[in-house]
């Protein structure tokens, strides 16, 4: 019963270290300077402290640590604490990824560079054995062979990485989707006996609360908001990404065949991945590069159609919740393909009433990149 108790540890730990560090990082945002500056693209008014993720993996590995460690010299252990290849390799990658956010909060990089630097990162996980290898079905597909699994894990985790990335345009979007994914795989983890998984996740889940309250109710003329960054949200992604893999792999060694588990991973980002194909599509369709900014995301288009923030962030929220609630329902009833295809229908339906209403608003509904940007 105690190992249950532990991810609640982990998040309490977690939560104490942001709010030690989070007002620390904006203190020394404030004294070197360093602020994200509005444009005609960003939301916010004001110059904001945009380091808010530097606290994510101290927090969380300090909660780990921290959990592991009073777990592990407890009267109550009988487990043994055990390392696989797979965290070495995935410790490594975080790392990767970590810095070069930072590197491009503090300096600034270039897209090809922070690219570059993530496939680097994502290679390591099929080298370490960590990749897709079954579709459980999905499109007829099973059994998946290491010559095509590789490399669609590389892509997908780059892919879900840049996905945080992109959807983080409004106070609390990327944070909340993170944490309502992380909350979904915590309860997945935890339910195949993984809890060194789920201690992670909760440590992870923990310093995003007081980012949130800095982030949504911070006062900016006291130097109390701040955003995340490159650091924060490529972080979460990877993070997340290397979750979806993990849990969707068959590997009977570690965990049951589940023959829901990819989907499953699918319906926790579904958002944000929906999101960036989209997005991606309708710059084909204008003839415009794919890596352009614009603001054509999800909640650029809410705000178009008349909603706040907070109406925009609640609204995807929902949606999110929505998505889980209703694959849930589903998928014990039809084929995860099936149920794909319904998400896909649902999602451009969505976006026909967002259209409309844009429309109705006055608004375009597709926007270009403005030039001074």
């Amino acid at each position: 019963m105690i190992i249950y108790l532990l991810p609640v540890l982990a998040i309490l730990v977690s939560a104490l270290c942001g709010f030690f560090f989070i007002p620390i990082i904006m203190n020394f945002c404030k004294e070197k300077n360093i602020y994200d500056i509005p444009n005609s693209r960003k939301m916010h008014k004001t110059a904001i402290p945009r380091l808010g993720g530097i606290a994510f993996l101290p927090s969380m590995f300090l909660a780990f640590l921290g959990t592991v460690f009073a777990y592990a010299y407890s009267s109550v252990n009988e487990q043994e604490v055990t390392l696989s290849l797979w965290s070495l390799y995935f410790f490594v990658s975080m790392v990767l990824i970590y810095g070069v956010g930072l590197v491009d909060d503090l300096i600034g990089l270039n897209a090809k560079t922070k690219f570059l630097f993530q496939i680097m990162a994502a290679v390591l996980m099929p080298v370490a054995g960590l990749y897709y290898n079954n579709m459980y079905g999905f499109l007829g597909i099973h059994e998946v062979p290491y010559a095509i699994g590789a490399p669609l894990t590389v892509f997908l985790l780059v892919f879900i990485t840049n996905s945080i990335n992109l959807i983080d345009g409004i106070d609390g979007l990327a944070a909340g989707l993170s944490f309502i994914a992380l909350s979904g795989f915590l309860v997945c983890f935890m339910d195949e006996g993984l809890w060194l998984y789920g201690i992670l996740i909760a440590g992870l889940m923990g310093v995003l609360v007081p980012f949130l309250y800095f982030n949504m109710c911070g006062n900016p003329e006291k130097n109390r908001k701040i955003f995340m960054g490159d650091s924060g949200s490529l972080t979460l992604g990877f993070i997340l990404g290397f979750l979806a893999v993990k849990y969707a792999m068959d590997n009977p060694k570690v965990m049951e065949t589940r023959t829901d588990a990819l989907l499953t991973a699918f319906t926790l980002l579904i958002v944000p991945v929906l999101d960036v194909v989209r997005v991606s599509l309708v710059r084909i369709r204008h003839h415009r590069p794919i890596f352009d900014a614009d603001k054509n995301h999800i909640h650029h288009k809410l705000l178009r159609a008349g909603l706040n923030q907070h109406q925009a962030l609640i609204s995807i929220l929902l949606l999110s919740l929505c998505y889980i609630g209703l694959n849930l329902l589903l998928k014990d009833c039809i084929s995860s393909t099936l149920i794909v295809g319904i998400d896909i229908v649902l999602w451009i339906a969505f976006h026909t009433f967002v259209n409309h209403l844009i429309r109705k608003n006055g608004q375009p509904v597709f926007q270009n990149q403005q030039p001074n940007e």
